[in-house]
C-alpha cells in the first residue's frame, strides 16, 4: 500500500524502524510521515470526529486538518502526516 513513484514528489525515507501503535508493533521508514507509515501498514482509520464518532482518514497530508491529530510519545494533537517517523515512537488514536 506504500506509494514508491508519483510524477511529481519524491519520497525519500531512511532504513526500517520499529513503533508501536495502539499497543502493537508496527515497522515503517526513518523519516517517512507517521500517517504514510500507517497507511503503508493497512491502518485506514487515523482518528475520529469529535461529535458523531465518524472515522477520519489520510485527508489533505500537508498539515492543514486535523483528521491526523494522534499522541505520539505522549503528546496529543501531533499532525502525524507532516511529523517524521523515529525508531520507537509510541502512537495512539486521541
Amino acid at each position: 500500500m506504500r506509494i514508491k513513484e508519483h510524477p511529481i514528489l519524491e519520497f525519500k525515507h531512511g532504513g526500517k524502524v520499529t513503533f508501536t501503535f495502539q499497543g502493537k508493533k508496527l515497522t515503517g521508514y526513518n523519516d517517512e510521515p507517521i500517517a504514510a507509515a500507517l497507511v503503508a501498514s493497512g491502518i485506514k482509520v487515523l482518528s475520529y470526529s469529535k461529535k458523531l464518532k465518524r472515522p477520519r482518514g489520510f485527508f489533505c497530508a500537508i498539515g492543514k486538518c486535523s483528521s491526523c491529530l494522534m499522541t505520539v510519545n505522549g503528546i496529543p494533537n501531533v499532525r502525524t502526516c507532516v511529523t517524521k517517523l523515529e525508531d520507537g515512537m509510541v502512537v495512539t488514536r486521541q
